[in-house]
Formats: C-alpha cells, sequence, structure tokens
C-alpha cells in the first residue's frame, strides 16, 4: 500500500472509531508509519485528508443511489432501489459509513459537519427530486417532498446505524418491511 492509500486507510478506521474530533494528525501519521510533512504533503491539512475520504466514498454512493432514484411510475419499487443502494453501500463500506453518520450528527459549527454537509444535501435532492416526480402522479404527496425525504432517509440512517451495530441485518426482508412501512405512512 502507498503512503496516500496508507493514510487514507487509517484515518478512516480512526475517525469511524473514535470519532473526527478525537483523533490528531500525530495518531494518523503514526499508524500509517510516515511523517506530518507526507500527510500534508497529499492533504494539505486534517479537514483535506477527510475531505479527500468524503469525496472518495460519497461520489459513488451518490452515483448508486442517483441511479436507483430514476422515477418509473412505481414508488415502491423506487424506494426499494433506493434503500438497498444506501444498504448495499453501508455493508461494504462500514467503517465510512459509521464516520459519515458520525459527523452528520456533529454540531453546525463544526469543521466535520461543514465537511459532510454538502455531500449528504445533494444525497436529500437526489431523493427529493424523486418524490417531487412521483408527487405527479400521487396528488396526495405534493408539496411534501422534503418531509418525504428526511422520513425516508432518517429511516434508511437508522436501520443502518442499528446494522453497524449488529442489531438488525440489512437483507431484503428489511428493505421490504422499511419500504411498505414507509408507504403505508405516505398513503393513510
Amino acid at each position: 500500500m502507498d503512503n496516500r492509500a496508507a493514510i487514507l486507510a487509517h484515518a478512516l478506521r480512526l475517525f469511524a472509531a473514535r470519532g473526527y474530533d478525537a483523533v490528531g494528525v500525530q495518531e494518523i501519521v503514526e499508524a500509517a508509519g510516515i511523517t506530518k510533512p507526507t500527510l500534508y504533503h497529499y492533504f494539505g491539512s486534517k479537514r483535506g485528508l477527510l475531505d479527500t475520504l468524503l469525496e472518495g466514498h460519497f461520489t459513488p454512493l451518490h452515483q448508486s443511489v442517483k441511479q436507483a432514484a430514476a422515477y418509473n411510475g412505481d414508488l415502491p419499487f423506487t424506494l426499494e432501489k433506493v434503500a438497498r443502494a444506501y444498504f448495499d453501500y453501508a455493508k461494504t463500506h462500514r467503517a465510512f459509513y459509521r464516520m459519515q453518520l458520525a459527523l452528520w450528527y456533529t454540531p453546525q459549527q463544526s469543521e466535520a459537519y461543514q465537511a459532510v454537509a454538502p455531500w449528504n444535501e445533494k444525497l436529500h435532492q437526489v431523493i427529493e427530486e424523486m418524490f417531487t416526480h412521483a408527487a405527479e402522479q400521487h396528488g396526495n404527496m405534493r408539496n411534501r417532498q422534503r418531509p418525504y425525504t428526511a422520513t425516508f432517509l432518517g429511516m434508511v440512517n437508522t436501520y443502518i446505524g442499528l446494522a453497524l451495530n449488529d442489531y438488525t441485518e440489512l437483507d431484503d426482508p428489511l428493505i421490504y418491511q422499511a419500504v411498505h412501512q414507509f408507504m403505508h405512512g405516505i398513503f393513510s
């Protein structure tokens, strides 16, 4: 593993285990077996390192979610695809998903929140757009896209958080159950 990859891998592991603010640059470089100047050469700063981690992981997650959220006239099917995209990513990138969830719930003024917020907002926009298209067919959904997005992603991320803590499995029965519970709320 080259120095850049080692820094990214160790930083992700440490940030996921203890939180961004609890991990110092010295700890990262010691874990990676490099010097601070090497980290600064590749990333400029601890924040630059975090930004690189976020971009490297959120870009494929965003692409996967965007593809899944392409509304085809069947809302339950589309929601199942979206939930599966999130679940599959979280299952294969557990440390990243744990880290980004923690970052999302830090204080708004924190460096960590400032780094992750644009990425999460971009994902929210994809889901909100899906609900906007669905509302064209389902009149009772009009002007509720934002709350539906927040509720749906909140549910998805809660299930992922539970799975990351070994309380549940991110499997097809859970996707089915989650989507149908959500749909019941929309149509009731």
